[in-house]
């Protein structure tokens, strides 16, 4: 590992000012010291996140919830507001990584997460664009089972690797940030970037800007919810498909839904046509299949992940079941 700078953040400017400087962000760090460990990552300097004690969650005047950025996963998962208004989110949480993880993990560096394609991973790999853009991709031709099958491009196919993230696209969550230009505010649907011809690109942050939270707005999703998750083993691995549903249900039929797909994109992959094929239809095996049909749809596959599609249909069927039978 490169030898680097170290200190800790006294405020939110003066970690600002520290990353303007050269300095990388450290939080839970449980995907960047692996990085460093590996090559992968070699910076220069780190400005440790902890001091600064962004642990707050809390409801919001509109009826939502204001997660602040360094909340543990552990601690977002097992909270009475998450868990109650927001059970979708602490199921994708709890379905990701070990305890020990999860209690050292951030909500904001969740969000931030690399991809774990073996070719980005591995520094021993020289093709790989999001590593070293213009050098190529070595998974298109390689091991790519486990890849994108929506929004790539020819100079990659890796997957975004975060279960949280899914659940929150469904809920429509609004991530805060703050650079020396000030704050802003960005839809989840806007955050992460799909690779084109920048696959370095993993989302839409501007330079040294930090993370500050990320506010959930009201949800008509508590009743009616689930988090389904498909993986080689039980626990400890990342998904092949993944999918989050969110339905409002009245008087028999369903008023509102949102879908979202991991393991399949460089972002969370909405479902729109499903969704809308959903709205005003009683919550049926003949409705949840049509939905599964439109999800898949534009899907493109590589030889070795072909397999996704249809697992993705049968996964978009079962996660709606067990969302109409959640509460």
């Amino acid at each position: 590992m490169k030898t680097f700078a170290f200190r800790h953040a006294t405020s939110v400017d003066d970690a600002i000012s520290a990353a303007a400087a050269g300095a990388k962000y450290l939080a839970g760090g449980t995907n960047l010291i692996d990085l460093m460990k590996g090559g992968v990552e070699q910076p220069s300097a780190l400005v440790d996140l902890r001091r600064l004690d962004l642990t707050a969650i809390t409801a919001t005047d509109s009826g939502g919830v204001f997660i602040e950025a360094g909340v543990t996963n552990s601690a977002l998962a097992n909270h009475r507001l998450i868990r109650t208004q927001y059970p979708l989110v602490s199921q994708a949480i709890l379905s990701g990584a070990t305890t020990q993880l999860r209690n050292m993990a951030t909500t904001g560096g969740n969000l931030l997460q690399r991809t774990r394609c073996p070719y980005f991973m591995q520094s021993v790999f020289t093709e790989c664009n999001k590593r070293n853009p213009g050098s190529g991709c070595a998974a298109r031709d390689g091991f790519h089972r486990e890849h994108a099958i929506f929004g790539a491009s020819n100079h990659c196919v890796a997957i975004h690797p975060s279960d949280m993230a899914v659940a929150l696209s469904v809920v429509d969550a609004v991530v805060h940030v703050q650079n020396s230009g000030g704050r802003r505010s960005i839809p989840i649907a806007e955050f992460f970037a799909l690779p084109g011809d920048t696959p370095e690109i993993d989302n839409t942050l501007q330079p040294h800007d930090l993370i500050l939270g990320i506010e959930l707005p009201p949800s008509s999703f508590s009743e009616h919810c689930w988090y389904l998750k498909v993986r080689d083993r039980h626990s400890y691995a990342f998904a092949l498909v993944s999918v989050a549903v969110g339905l409002h249900i009245e008087c028999g039929k369903i008023t509102a839904a949102a879908l979202a797909m991991g393991g399949v994109a460089a972002t969370p992959w909405r479902l729109h046509e499903a969704e809308a094929s959903l709205i005003g239809k009683e919550p049926t095996a003949a409705a949840f299949h049509t939905a599964a049909q439109l999800a898949m749809a534009g899907a493109q596959p590589l030889a070795q992940n072909a397999f996704k599609v249809d697992l993705g249909r049968h996964s978009v069927v079962k996660a709606l079941e067990q969302a109409t039978n959640f509460s």
